[in-house]
């Protein structure tokens, strides 16, 4: 009897326990689960009109210097593998994006990183000096940290940069949506899935009571994702079709 009461004790926290380990995983990989439908359809298209790759611009550099926030806080490890599985989702979007963007490609004339033209900054030809970009940003951090890792206030200040940039994750295609007056390519199922991990990772945040600059940035991206949704509604045919 007595052992039937500790096991009966003890399964709740068994329970939790299971939660908190799902509601991790689901941490480290839901921020790129958004990602596949628009990877599919950018494959089965071969068109990227519909997505921004400046959105791989914004996470990259946000997860670049989240990395380095946690070498200077350590919060939850998390969040660290979250940002490593984040890169590794931008670069895959970026790598299809250029090789469909290439074989499109009418002129021959090639964009490089080396070239140093701001014109055409971030839309180069060759996936590497993508790769090349991202790696001279990491070492330019690296070095920065290093140097005030033990100034508490530049730790700070590095995570709300880090999360002050992945907050207008969606920004530059709400900016792209309005210029186009299109959002060709993208689905209210696609931007609500991208609403409900905003909602899921900021009420992580606040649960486990994470840095502040993770929920501030969670909230402003759950704002920018209800613009995008009611793009989405506002320039779909049928609404147009209502309005025209």
């Amino acid at each position: 009897m007595d052992g039937e009461v500790v096991l009966q004790e003890e399964d709740p926290d068994g329970s939790w326990t299971l939660l908190s380990w799902l509601a991790s995983c689901l941490m480290v990989f839901g921020g790129a689960l958004p990602y596949l439908p628009q990877y599919q359809e950018i494959q089965m298209s071969s068109n990227t009109e519909g997505f921004s790759t400046r959105v791989c611009l914004v996470l990259l550099i946000a997860n670049i210097l989240r990395i380095f926030f946690w070498i200077g806080k350590q919060f939850e490890l998390t969040l660290l593998l979250q940002s490593i599985v984040m890169i590794l989702t931008m670069f895959a979007m970026l790598h299809l994006c250029c090789m469909v963007q290439n074989a499109n490609r009418v002129s021959t004339k090639q964009h490089r990183l080396l070239d140093l033209d701001l014109q055409y900054f971030w839309k180069w030809t060759v996936f590497e000096d993508y790769l090349l970009f991202c790696f001279g940003f990491t070492v330019l951090c690296a070095v920065v940290t290093l140097l005030f890792l033990d100034s508490a206030v530049f730790v700070e200040m590095l995570g709300s940069l880090a999360l002050c940039f992945e907050a207008m994750l969606g920004l530059p295609q709400l900016l792209r949506n309005i210029q186009n007056r299109s959002t060709k390519g993208m689905s209210v199922k696609m931007v609500l899935l991208w609403t409900a991990g905003d909602v899921f990772k900021t009420t992580y945040f606040l649960l486990n009571e994470s840095p502040a600059q993770f929920w501030v940035c969670g909230s402003a991206q759950i704002l920018i994702d209800a613009v995008i949704l009611l793009q989405v509604l506002l320039y779909s045919p049928d609404t147009r079709a209502k309005l025209g």
